[in-house]
């Protein structure tokens, strides 16, 4: 019987094939956006290992600012799903420019304080001269693109609300192709460009965010009829939109804050291991394993976009088979992609020219996530592309707090104090993708975390 208690996969075609069509843009798209790091880090490999870990630590201010700007886009996708499930575009509308202007006022914030002050920012992350050096001179250069991102980020979250996936892989494979032509030219200098080494990438990376922002936004005002947008909107307000997006935001900006905490003390922890090549390491690992994240959380933000509309339709009945049917997809998904992160392990590291310390290392961390990889599908889908995606906001924040301050960062810093191997305290950092798949299956299947956030 459709829709029964026993069912686990969903005799609903439409749910698969609206899952396809919005996953499979999403995830390239997303994949797209990262690989235009990911030519950062294998293009500067080149130039060894201070030059790798440089750029790595250089670029947690822009994971930072990704966080943070994955909080507004969350509220806007959160809120803007359910209304779209109304057909109400005005309000959406509305909810886009004020969660723009939140993020570029942040982004703003960012490009101030590491234009000013490369070097302080980079020294929070690693005390190595080398490493500092390399990092400030990227960090300063790369900062100026931090608005543009935003830009960029918010207008593709309110398309993507609409169910207009294809535009951001497309706007983002623009970026990707102009950000490895140039950085061709300006990190080894070739075709009568001067060479800049680390800072070539950081001024490539820079123009790509440039082209990427022109085109969404041509795109949005011209060309777009679903959504509708005009400059005008961009200046647009509501005082009950503007309640309801802090209202719910919050949860999800303070959750995402949280992450970044994690993230950037991870980033201190594993800066300070006594292994030669660790960072280097450290670097390599986070690439294969954003690499395969980004893929999976297109799914996941899939998911998120169907969740929202299903529920802000009223169809909680339906709602509840599709989390059944999300649940075995995900899990066979991580089960997949831990096993081919351990295949292509070495492959991938070939693709960097470091030190054999940082290659054994790096063997090392990614063997730990190809394990976690199984546990992070699974949760990831669950938790945000149903519970909070579903209404249940502040479960989701506060579930992650738990883990990162009380199970996460105190087991890495007491495996550190203890002299643990490098790939010991990683594990510590990476524990948490296995221990919140029990919270996650408990959570979804109670079914209480369907609410209709829409006025």
């Amino acid at each position: 019987m459709i829709g029964g208690d026993d069912m686990i996969f969903t005799k609903d075609k439409s749910f698969y094939k609206n899952l396809f069509l919005l996953a499979l843009p999403i995830a390239l798209q997303n994949l797209v956006t990262f690989s235009v790091n990911l030519a950062d880090g294998v293009m500067v490999g080149a130039l060894g290992d201070a030059a790798v870990s440089g750029m790595y630590m250089g670029n947690q201010v822009q994971t930072l600012l990704q966080v943070f700007n994955a909080g507004v886009e969350g509220s806007i996708l959160i809120l803007a799903a359910q209304y779209w499930g109304k057909r109400d575009t005005a309000s959406i509308r509305k909810i886009v420019a004020i969660g723009m202007r939140f993020s570029v006022a942040v982004g703003l914030l960012l490009t101030l304080v590491c234009a000013l002050l490369p070097r302080q920012v980079i020294s929070l992350f690693a005390p190595d001269e080398g490493i500092v050096g390399t990092g400030a001179e990227y960090l300063g250069i790369v900062c100026f693109s931090y608005v543009f991102f935003c830009i960029t980020q918010s207008f593709i979250a309110g398309l993507r609300s609409v169910e207009v996936a294809r535009i951001g892989l497309y706007v983002s494979l623009c970026s990707l192709f102009t950000n490895i032509f140039l950085n061709y030219c300006l990190i080894y200098g070739k075709l009568g460009f001067p060479e800049f080494g680390v800072a070539g990438a950081a001024i490539a990376t820079l123009i790509a965010r440039v082209v990427e922002t022109t085109i969404i936004t041509l795109y949005v005002f011209l060309y777009d009829k679903r959504l509708g947008f005009r400059p005008r909107d961009l200046l647009s307000s509501d005082r009950l939109l503007l309640g309801d997006l802090i209202r719910y935001g919050l949860p999800i900006l303070a959750g995402q804050l949280v992450w970044a905490v994690n993230t950037m003390v991870s980033s201190a922890i594993m800066g300070r291991q006594s292994e030669e090549g660790s960072v280097a390491a450290m670097s390599i690992a986070q690439t294969i394993n954003s690499l395969a994240y980004v893929c999976m959380n297109g799914m996941s933000g899939a998911v998120g976009i169907i969740t929202g509309k299903t529920i802000g339709a009223g169809r909680e009945d339906k709602m509840r088979e599709y989390s059944k049917t999300v649940q075995i997809i995900f899990l066979m998904l991580g089960i997949f992609t831990g096993s081919m992160l351990y295949l292509l392990r070495d492959s991938f590291i070939s693709l960097y020219d470091v030190s054999e310390a940082a290659v054994s290392e790096a063997v090392k961390y990614i063997n730990v996530i190809a394990v976690t990889m199984v546990g992070t599908c699974y949760q990831v889908s669950v938790l945000f592309g149903l519970v909070k995606s579903g209404g249940d906001i502040s479960f989701v924040f506060k579930n992650d707090s738990f883990f990162v301050f009380v199970v996460v960062l105190p087991s890495a810093i007491i495996a550190t104090l203890l002299h643990a191997p490098a790939w010991v305290v990683f594990s510590c950092l990476k524990c948490d993708q296995i221990l919140k798949c029990f919270v996650a299956i408990v959570k979804v299947n109670s079914y209480n975390w369907m609410k209709n956030l829409t006025r």
